[in-house]
């Protein structure tokens, strides 16, 4: 399938497990929880569970590392009835710290790619999650110098990206988003008349993944690793 990008201006990049890990993070915290929590229940249980309070719990915390903790602290008293003790609450609060506070390890090739695209185009971050981690994140990747504007979303849907595109005075078939997530970073682009190219992470929180049936036909590429990106837009 071949696709012209020559009409684009601007790039969009999603950030978490698109220009740095952080899923491995919280399918490591994860596995933690289950151990720490292994006395009121199985760990396979627990995870089933942390995942449905999460979702109950995201139209209050929204997205990132303190939401998922303020989830595994309710979780905990709801399995303990209400008699889990300090200590592994303050554990729970470490584990958060200790996402929170995890070194920036970039992806193969993202700064590569940054260097050469921003010579061409007007990069930007369109990224979800928790305000003051995200700029913390991205103060840390040391990427700053390449993007002309930064935006945390609380959600990244088809209206979302719209009253974006707007504020920044972008038309749609102008605008390429690049992202790991097909549910936020690429399907909603396409349904508003944008570009999107997808490039998986090896690991995709159970909230992020589409059917085969809402994947298929939509016109959109997806490669195997970032800098592939360099070679469809030049």
């Amino acid at each position: 399938m071949e696709i012209d990008y020559s009409n684009i201006k601007v790039i969009g990049f999603d950030a978490d497990d698109t220009l740095w890990v952080n899923e491995t993070y919280f399918r490591e915290a994860e596995e933690e929880v289950g151990r720490l929590l292994s006395h009121y229940e199985t760990p396979n249980k627990i995870d089933q569970e942390l995942f449905l309070m999460e979702i109950k719990n995201l139209p209050t915390y929204g997205y990132g590392v303190k939401g998922f903790v303020l989830s595994i602290i309710e979780l905990a008293i709801e399995l303990s009835n209400g008699k889990v003790s300090n200590q592994i609450i303050g554990k729970i609060l470490d584990i958060g710290k200790d996402m929170i506070n995890k070194p920036i390890e970039l992806l193969d090739g993202v700064e590569k790619v940054l260097k050469v695209l921003s010579k061409e185009y007007r990069l930007i971050v369109a990224t979800k999650g928790d305000l003051l981690d995200q700029e913390r994140k991205l103060d840390k990747s040391g990427l700053l110098q390449y993007f002309h504007h930064i935006e945390v979303l609380s959600e990244k849907q088809e209206a979302n990206y719209k009253k974006l595109l707007n504020h920044l005075d972008i038309d749609p078939s102008e605008f390429l988003m690049i992202g790991n997530s097909l549910k936020s970073d690429i399907l909603p682009l396409i349904n508003i008349g944008a570009n999107a190219i997808h490039i998986p992470f090896h690991t995709t929180w159970q909230h992020e993944k589409v059917s085969g049936k809402e994947a298929n036909g939509e016109d959109y590429k997806t490669v195997e690793r970032l800098t592939d990106i360099l070679e469809l837009l030049q």
